[in-house]
């Protein structure tokens, strides 16, 4: 099923196979795609082509900059990034299964020990700052 647009899917063609939109944000969209280098899959994050004519492509690039630099076992690496065709995109592992917002949005509520459980993960991905940082930074 492929329900990328055309443009898209020519710009990516000897990269990525564009499978179809896995969802969409204020900046971006997020494909699945098939890596063909690779054999995998793949999420595709690609700046929305109106808002790059409309604001630039600063922003982004600072998103895939940022992204580059976290390494942390809770937060996906990013595999590969670029511009084709005047796309900004970058890659990142595809996993399988439901964001947190999609099972809340069920009206499921997640046990308390699920939720002390994401919020530990999430807690111990954030960048620590030292004392050191802290007091000068006042």
């Amino acid at each position: 099923m492929n329900q990328a647009p055309d443009a898209l899917q020519s710009a990516f063609e000897r990269r990525y196979a564009l499978e179809h939109e896995l969802g969409r944000g204020g900046m971006a969209t997020v494909f699945l795609a098939h890596d063909l280098k690779h054999d995998r899959p793949v999420a595709l994050k690609v700046l929305r082509p109106e808002l790059a004519a409309m604001l630039g492509p600063t922003r982004f690039q600072r998103e895939i900059l940022l992204a580059a630099r976290l390494q942390h076992p809770h937060i996906l690496p990013m595999f590969d990034s670029g511009e084709d065709g005047g796309i900004l995109w970058y890659a990142m592992p595809y996993v399988a299964g439901h964001s947190l917002s999609t099972r809340l949005a069920t009206g499921e509520l997640l046990s308390i020990a699920e939720t002390v459980g994401i919020l530990r993960d999430v807690a111990d991905a954030l960048p620590m700052r030292t004392r050191t940082e802290s007091s000068t930074a006042m």
